[in-house]
C-alpha cells in the first residue's frame, strides 16, 4: 500500500478554465526519494501545494494510506502528516536555528515524551549542525545551514512524508550533495521524500522522478 496516492488529480485557478494540473496520477512509497521534474510552468510548485493540503485539487482524490485527505482536518495533516521544506527557507530570522524547531514543535500540538529543546538540538546535530550553530540567530548561518536547519524544522514533529521545493536551489555543488545525502538517510529510515526540482544532479539521485508537461490552453 502506498503511503500517498493522487487519482485524476486536477487544478485550476477560480478565474481561469486552464488546468494548471490536469489529470496527474502518481504513488508514492516510504523509503524511497521522489523528484518532480518539469519545466517552468508546468505546475510543479503547484502539485507540492497540493500535496501538502496548502491548495485543494479542484478534482481528483489524494489518499493518505487509502484514506481520502479530503476527509483529514487540514491543519492536522499540515502539522502531523507532511513537512515541507520551502524554497526561500521561510525561517524566522530574528530567532536562533535552535528556536525555529522548537517553534515548530509548538505549533504542531504534538505531545513529546521528552524536552522539546533536546529533541530540537538531536535534530539540529542529525542534520549536520553543532549545538553553537543551533544557537546562533539564523541571519548568522550560511545558505547551506539555514536549508538544514528548514530541514530539522520539516523533521520536528516526526512526519512520514517530507515535501521540499528547489531545496537546492541556491546551493554550491559540494553543498548541493550534503543536502541529497540527508534526504538519503532519511529515505533510509522510512521517510517518504518527495522534492520539485530543476537539478538533472538532484533528479538522478532519487529512485522514482516523475514528470510534468506544461499544460496547453
Amino acid at each position: 500500500m502506498s503511503i500517498l496516492k493522487l487519482e485524476n488529480i486536477s487544478y485550476h485557478y477560480d478565474r481561469s478554465k486552464v488546468e494548471v494540473l490536469d489529470n496527474i496520477n502518481m504513488e508514492f512509497n516510504e523509503n524511497k526519494i521522489y523528484t518532480i521534474v518539469g519545466k517552468s510552468g508546468a505546475g510543479k510548485t503547484t502539485l507540492l501545494s497540493v500535496l501538502s493540503s496548502l491548495a485543494a485539487p479542484t478534482g481528483g482524490k489524494i489518499y493518505l494510506r487509502d484514506e481520502d485527505i479530503s476527509k483529514i482536518d487540514r491543519y492536522k495533516f499540515r502539522s502531523r502528516y507532511v513537512g515541507v521544506i520551502f524554497q526561500n527557507f521561510n525561517l524566522l530570522t530574528h530567532l536562533t536555528a535552535l528556536e525555529n524547531v522548537i517553534l515548530s514543535m509548538d505549533i504542531s500540538g504534538k505531545k513529546f515524551d521528552r524536552p522539546k529543546k533536546e529533541i530540537a538540538l538531536e535534530l539540529l546535530q542529525k542534520v549536520g549542525l553543532d549545538e553553537g550553530e543551533a544557537r546562533r540567530r539564523v541571519l548568522k548561518l550560511s545558505g547551506g545551514q539555514q536549508q538544514r536547519v528548514a530541514i530539522a524544522r520539516a523533521l520536528s514533529y516526526d512526519p512520514d512524508i517530507i515535501l521540499a521545493d528547489e531545496p537546492t536551489g541556491n546551493l554550491d555543488g559540494e553543498t548541493q550533495d550534503e543536502i541529497i545525502g540527508i534526504f538519503r538517510m532519511l529515505a533510509n529510515e522510512g521517510k517518504c521524500v518527495i522534492i520539485v526540482t530543476h537539478s538533472p544532479e538532484v533528479a538522478a539521485a532519487s529512485d522514482v522522478t516523475y514528470e510534468l508537461k506544461k499544460t496547453i490552453a
